[in-house]
């Protein structure tokens, strides 16, 4: 038998050579691909922390921000993840502490009011874990309170807190990071504050909420416009705050209308009011006589001999804002000749914070309040309770952290007020400290002027009273420091 010729390599690779093609070609694609493929930028270093039980095992980050202002001083702690999102410090998602009175207390004594805050410096440090304590921000913000001090005064009390952090701190620190925030950056930050906790930043503008917080010294207001309505915004003199802030969050650009009025903080606009009169003052509760303080300034602050009017307040309230002067020169404006923004989508959904939502909080009515049978008759004669419903009585649950209310409804809380003496309101709302009794009627009445009289909202437009923001499993308290927070953590992680 004739033996088979044997077949070479390239007689099977040409007979198979469709199989081959079949193969090779989309293997070399790829490795193509794959060579031009652009290639990952090199990592930022971050600090790993072992894993607890239960706990978290990727890269966290820590920021402790005080808030000094006018009422008292705070400190938060926030931790975060890589991702910036806020992760739990024991059973809370921050740490929160206050004491009072604000640093601006001692005018008189720097070192006093740098030891003021030595108690709330150890309390943050003992929730930071050791290895991360000279790696985590510490940053001090100070705000109207230290702002009217004026700025030698201010500047010898920043100076000694910078000198107790240099000193006695763990964490980590730069002088520049003792300061007094201006009206603007306050705004900027709460505004971050409740729109991250919210959920809502990278979202168009047009999605976030707009912000009116509340504060002892002033009060600033700000929301997103449209990019429009910022070509819009008057030019301002040098050396004031520019109505517009840019921020780019998640990966969007907003601008930011805010602006901070000094003096018409909720404290503040008491020293305004009381100006207003030298006699008896329309807006203290019958039956007071005494003194107001504010800085270094006392004002006399007694009671008229027919008691409070609420309508007579609101007019004292409303001159205090000093709504017709200067003159508007813009085409929209608020109290005092403040450009408002423009208005628009970012303003109709609005959170209102701070002072605002204690006020609220602290005039309702308590379920158990014990009443004496004068005391009875008087309320329900006042309208404050019913005869046959003498329960909690007032615009907001106290049990929760954000209620939505109507600027209205303190206006009606206003009248009721307004209508006791001191003694009956003592009985009426053990919640209110008794240095704030006599200022409960001015109060209500200058926070529903402030609200309709200066920032022209609609006395029936639905708002939200916030205290904290529900987050994961728990609330976060919506102020300003975590706005700050976001910012450190993100500059130190880019």
């Amino acid at each position: 038998m004739k033996r088979a010729r044997q077949e070479s390599i390239p007689d099977k690779i040409h007979r198979y050579r469709a199989v081959v093609l079949a193969v090779t070609v989309p293997l070399f694609l790829l490795s193509l691909f794959l060579f031009l493929m652009p290639r990952t930028p090199t990592t930022i270093a971050v600090v790993r922390t072992k894993q607890r039980p239960g706990g978290y095992a990727g890269s966290k980050s820590y920021a402790v921000i005080f808030d000094a202002g006018s009422s008292g001083s705070r400190v938060h702690v926030y931790c975060f993840d890589e991702n910036l999102n806020l992760m739990h410090i024991g059973d809370e998602l921050e740490l929160f502490e206050q004491r009072k009175p604000g640093l601006s207390a001692y005018a008189e004594d720097p070192q006093q009011a740098a030891d003021s805050l030595a108690p709330l410096l150890e309390k943050a440090e003992s929730v930071v874990p050791k290895e991360l304590r000279n790696k985590t921000p510490v940053r001090v913000g100070a705000t109207a309170g230290l702002r009217n001090l004026g700025t030698e005064t201010s500047e010898r009390i920043l100076q000694a807190v910078r000198e107790l952090l240099q000193h006695k701190s763990s964490l980590k620190f730069q002088p520049d990071w003792v300061t007094v925030l201006d009206g603007t950056q306050e705004g900027a930050f709460q505004w971050v504050t409740i729109n991250y906790l919210l959920g809502r930043l990278g979202k168009s503008y047009a999605n976030t909420v707009g912000v009116v917080d509340l504060g002892g010294g002033s009060v600033q207001m700000a929301y997103a416009i449209s990019e429009g309505d910022d070509e819009k915004a008057p030019k301002v003199l040098n050396g004031e705050d520019s109505y517009v802030q840019k921020l780019f969050l998640k990966g969007t650009q907003y601008y930011l209308y805010v602006h901070s009025y000094l003096h018409f903080g909720l404290l503040a606009a008491r020293a305004e009011i009381l100006k207003v009169t030298d006699e008896g003052n329309n807006c203290i509760l019958g039956g007071y006589h005494g003194s107001y303080k504010y800085g270094d300034k006392t004002y006399k602050a007694s009671a008229s001999s027919s008691g409070a009017s609420f309508s007579k307040c609101k007019d004292d309230a409303i001159k205090a804002l000093r709504n017709n002067e200067p003159a508007c020169t813009h085409m929209k404006c608020t109290f005092g000749g403040i450009w408002n923004g423009g208005g628009g989508d970012g303003q109709k959904n609005l959170f209102v914070a701070s002072f605002f939502f204690d006020r609220a909080a602290e005039v309702t009515l308590l379920h158990n309040v014990f009443l004496t049978t004068q005391m009875y008759t008087r309320l329900v004669l006042h309208k404050f309770i019913s005869s046959s419903r003498p329960h909690q009585v007032g615009f907001i649950d106290r049990d929760k952290p954000m209620s939505n209310v109507k600027p209205a409804d303190f206006e009606e809380a206003a009248m009721r007020a307004c209508q006791l003496n001191v003694e009956d309101a003592k009985a009426a709302f053990p919640l209110v400290q008794a240095d704030n009794l006599p200022y409960l009627c001015m109060d209500l009445a200058y926070q529903y002027a402030l609200l309709v009289d200066g920032f022209a909202i609609d006395a029936q437009q639905d708002i939200t009273l916030v205290k904290q923001v529900p987050y994961g499993d728990a609330s976060v308290e919506a102020a300003w420091p975590l706005g700050s927070a976001i910012e450190v953590a993100s500059s130190s992680s880019s």
